[in-house]
């Protein structure tokens, strides 16, 4: 079942985020520990107005729990969603980097998408982008879109209709900027 997140949802999401994030939730954390990386997401996991608050997240829960999430938020608001997780990663971790605009006006954004291993190659994700391209129409969003670098990620997109616009550098990595128009 796919729901809106909660506070109480926090620890699995952030270890989602981690997922999807790969080494750039350690370079965010400036730390190579686990808790630290983990403590990190989870904080704001569990707060409201910043990018990765349950605020922003859709999950799909079965009985294990919470097997997928996806986190989106409207392109216009990036710096005032990014400005509280920044603030406090240069200020308490001493991360030195200057994270590139990811989106912008005018595109509902999909920050992070994962599936726990043991659930992936089910149909989640599908579920999950399309639950969450029903909701960006809902809220009268015009374009869904995102920056993916997974070969496997990238043709999951493709094949729900969405389409290459360019290559985008964020924090040193290559990506391709994917967006799909709505209705």
């Amino acid at each position: 079942m796919i729901r809106q997140a909660t506070p109480a949802d926090a620890p699995p999401i952030a270890r989602l985020i981690i997922l999807a994030m790969g080494s750039l939730a350690e370079r965010f954390a400036n730390s190579t520990d686990p808790q630290v990386v983990i403590d990190l997401f989870e904080l704001f996991a569990g707060q409201t107005d910043n990018q990765y608050s349950y605020q922003n997240a859709l999950v799909w829960e079965d009985e294990t729990g919470i097997c997928g999430m996806i986190l989106a938020y409207d392109g216009a608001m990036l710096d005032e969603l990014r400005n509280p997780f920044l603030s406090y990663i240069r200020n308490k971790l001493g991360f030195k980097g200057v994270p590139e605009d990811e989106t912008q006006s005018g595109e509902y954004y999909i920050d992070c998408l994962a599936v726990r291993p043991d659930k992936q190659g089910k149909g989640i994700a599908k579920q999950l982008i399309n639950a969450l391209i029903a909701k960006a129409d809902e809220l009268g969003h015009k374009t869904v879109g995102l920056l993916v670098s997974n070969p496997l990620a990238k043709k999951l997109y493709l094949s729900i209709g969405f389409e290459e616009k360019n290559r985008v550098t964020l924090l040193g990595g290559q990506h391709d900027h994917l967006q799909k128009k709505l209705h």
